[in-house]
C-alpha cells in the first residue's frame, strides 16, 4: 500500500516522505481553516436583491452554520481532487476577495441563486480556456523573471495579511499615516502578544531547522492562547478594527466537539437568472470581472507554491501545469453550484510546502481535514487566527528569498517586477499586482523600441487588464 502511494505521488522521487506530506497537509489546513469561519461571516451578513439572507434565515448571520459546513465540504472534495489528479501540494477553498465581490457587488443586484449562476458560467469559461490550451499558453508567454516577481509579491502579500489579521498592523483612520503598528502606535491586547509569541517561536524553530516548525508553532501557540483566554477572558473583536479582542476565533474549549452538518445550501443556483435580472451586458461584464481575477490569481498562486516546493522548471512553470489549471477551473464552477461562491487555489498552501509538502498527498491530507471539519467545526474554532497567521509571515520571508532571481540592473524587467511586488500587497490583490507588472512590461518594451519582443498573448492580456482596471467607467458607458 505504502509502496503504491509512494509511486503514484512520487514521494521519494521528490525527496519527501510520508511524514512530511502528512505534516505539510495539516499545516496547510490550519493556516487556511479560517475560511470555514470567515466565509459564513461575509456571505451570511449580506441580503440579496430580494432581501433574503443566505442560508435560509431572515436575519444577518442566521445561515452561518449551513455556509460553514458547505464551505468545508466543497473545499475538502476539491483539494483531494487537486492532490489525486494534479499531484501538486495545492489546496482550494472559497476565494477571499471573490466572495466579498460576489456578496457586496453582485448578489445585491439579484438573488443569491442568480449570482451563483454567474460564478458557474465564469468557471465554465475558464475551463474552456484551459482545455483549448489558452490559459497555459498565457502562462508560458510570461517572462520567467516576472513569474519570480509574482512569487515574491505574494510573499509580501502574505506577510501583510498575517500582520493585519493579527492586529500587529492596523488602519489608523487618518490620512497620514493610513496604517500603523497596533492601536495608536502600540501593541494593545493579549491576542497580538500571543501572535508575537507564535511568530518568535516559529522563526526560532525554523532557524534551528526543527522538522515541523510551523505545525509545532501553531499547536503550541494555540495552547498558549487557550491558557491566556482562560485567565483574561478576552472577548472577540466582532469586526471592530479598534478592538483589543481576538480577531476571529476566541480560543476557548467548546461545549461540544461534534456538530451535525447542514448541507441544504448545495445546489442553490440559477444558471441564467442574472441575465433576466440585470440584462445581458451587465451580466457579461460581471462574468468578465470574476474570470480575470480568478484567471491570474491562480497563475500567481501555483507559481509561488511551485517555486517554494522546487517543482517549477527553468521557465517558472510548475510540473503538471495543465492538470492544475483544469482542477482549479472546475473548482470555480463547483463552488457556484454548491452555493458558497467561487473556489480557487489558496496561496496559504505555501505554509504546508514550507513545512515539507512536495506532492499531492499533502493536498489529500488537507482535503480530509476539511471533510472532518464539517463535523468537527467546534474543534476548528479553537484555533485563533493569531496562532495561525504567524505562519504566513514566516512563509513571506521564505518567498522573499527568490528576489535574487531578478536582474535589478535591467530596467525593462526590473521596473515591471518591482511594480508587481509592490502593488500586490498595497492593493491587497494578486490580480492587480500582476496587471500592473504586465502593463509596465509592455509599455517599457514599446518605449525602448522593442515591441517585437512582446509575445502576442501579452499584448492581448495587457489590453484585457486595461479593461479590468477601467471596468467602472466602461460599465457606466455601456449601461
Amino acid at each position: 500500500m505504502l509502496t503504491t502511494l509512494d509511486r503514484y505521488f512520487k514521494i521519494s522521487q521528490r525527496g519527501s516522505s510520508f511524514g512530511q506530506e502528512v505534516r505539510g497537509g495539516v499545516v496547510t489546513f490550519l493556516t487556511m481553516a479560517y475560511i470555514i469561519v470567515l466565509n459564513p461571516i461575509i456571505l451570511s451578513g449580506v441580503a440579496d436583491a430580494d432581501g433574503k439572507f443566505l442560508g435560509g434565515g431572515s436575519e444577518p448571520g442566521s445561515g452561518f452554520a449551513t455556509i460553514a459546513a458547505c464551505t468545508a465540504l466543497v473545499a475538502g472534495l476539491l483539494t483531494i481532487l487537486m492532490g489525486v489528479v494534479a499531484n501538486f501540494p495545492l489546496a482550494l477553498a472559497t476565494g477571499l476577495g471573490l466572495n466579498a465581490f460576489v456578496a457586496f457587488s453582485v448578489a445585491t443586484q439579484m438573488t443569491w441563486a442568480d449570482a451563483m449562476g454567474l460564478v458557474i458560467l465564469e468557471g465554465i469559461v475558464i475551463l474552456v480556456l484551459v482545455l483549448t490550451g489558452f490559459r497555459k499558453a498565457v502562462f508560458d508567454a510570461v517572462p520567467a523573471q516576472l513569474k519570480t516577481a509574482i512569487a515574491v509579491g505574494i510573499g509580501l502579500f502574505l506577510t501583510l495579511i498575517g500582520l493585519i489579521d493579527a492586529g500587529f498592523v492596523r488602519a489608523t483612520g487618518n490620512a497620514s499615516p493610513p496604517i500603523g503598528m497596533g492601536i495608536g502606535g502600540e501593541l494593545s491586547g493579549w491576542p497580538v502578544l500571543v501572535f508575537c509569541f507564535g511568530l518568535l517561536l516559529m522563526i526560532s524553530l525554523h532557524a534551528r531547522r526543527v522538522p515541523g516548525a510551523i505545525l509545532i508553532g501553531i499547536v503550541v501557540t494555540t495552547i498558549v492562547a487557550i491558557i491566556v483566554q482562560a485567565i483574561t477572558d478576552t472577548p472577540g473583536a466582532n469586526g471592530d478594527p479598534t478592538s483589543k479582542g481576538w480577531n476571529l476565533n476566541v480560543p476557548a474549549w467548546p461545549d461540544q466537539l461534534v456538530s451535525k452538518p447542514d448541507l441544504s445550501l448545495l445546489g442553490e443556483f440559477n444558471l441564467f437568472g442574472s441575465f433576466e435580472r440585470v440584462g445581458a451586458v451587465a451580466a457579461i461584464l460581471l462574468v468578465f470581472t470574476l474570470m480575470l481575477a480568478d484567471f491570474f490569481d491562480t497563475m500567481g498562486t501555483m507559481t509561488a507554491v511551485g517555486a517554494e516546493a522546487g517543482l517549477n522548471d527553468k521557465d517558472g512553470a510548475p510540473e503538471g501545469t495543465q492538470r492544475i489549471l483544469i482542477v482549479d477551473s472546475v473548482a470555480a464552477a463547483v463552488g457556484g453550484a454548491a452555493g458558497v461562491s467561487s473556489n480557487t487555489s489558496y496561496v496559504e498552501s505555501t505554509a504546508g510546502v514550507a513545512d515539507g509538502a512536495r506532492t499531492g498527498l499533502a493536498s489529500v491530507v488537507t482535503g480530509l481535514c476539511f471533510l472532518l471539519a464539517t463535523v468537527f467545526t467546534p474543534i476548528v474554532q479553537i484555533i485563533p487566527n493569531e496562532a495561525a497567521v504567524a505562519a504566513l509571515v514566516l512563509v513571506g520571508f521564505l518567498m522573499m528569498t527568490q528576489v535574487t532571481g531578478i536582474d535589478w540592473t535591467d530596467a525593462e524587467i526590473a521596473i515591471p517586477a518591482f511594480l508587481t511586488i509592490a502593488v500586490m500587497p498595497f492593493t491587497y490583490s494578486i490580480t492587480a499586482g500582476i496587471g500592473a507588472g504586465f502593463l509596465a512590461y509592455v509599455v517599457l518594451k514599446v518605449a525602448m523600441g522593442k515591441a517585437r519582443q512582446v509575445h502576442l498573448l501579452l499584448w492581448l492580456i495587457a489590453l484585457l487588464f486595461v479593461v479590468y482596471f477601467a471596468i467602472d467607467p466602461i460599465s457606466r458607458a455601456l449601461l
